[in-house]
């Protein structure tokens, strides 16, 4: 089991701020109303992060007035399972990555045959 890395808040929602500017421009811009948040605490459980919303490939004519999609990275359960901040950092941008390709419509089985599960 892995040691837990203890970081602020500040320094987390830092490292997933990171994560975003990481991705390839064209990619971020078209990202289309959806929030990206921290949630500090986590749910019980393993899930490292949730993407909450109506993808961008399922969105018709009839897609407004609608409140953002969500993409929330847990820090606890990210923090628990990584040994160092360098960890965290990989694990954080791997799950931002993972989190954005639901907003693009790409699905888990998709994801892992692409690696990214």
């Amino acid at each position: 089991m892995a040691a837990v890395v203890r970081l602020s808040p500040q320094r987390f929602e830092e490292l997933v701020g990171d994560a975003l500017d990481g991705l390839p421009a064209d990619l971020g811009a078209a990202m289309e109303n959806v929030a990206v948040t921290v949630d500090d605490e986590s749910p019980v459980g393993e899930l490292l992060g949730l993407y909450e919303g109506v993808p961008l490939t399922d969105r018709g004519i009839d897609y407004s007035f609608v409140m953002p999609d969500r993409i929330t990275i847990f820090m606890r359960t990210v923090c628990h399972a990584c040994d160092s901040e360098r960890d965290v950092v990989t694990m954080v941008r791997e799950t931002v990555v993972h989190e954005v390709a639901h907003h693009f419509g790409i699905d888990d089985r998709r994801l892992d045959e692409l690696g990214w599960s």
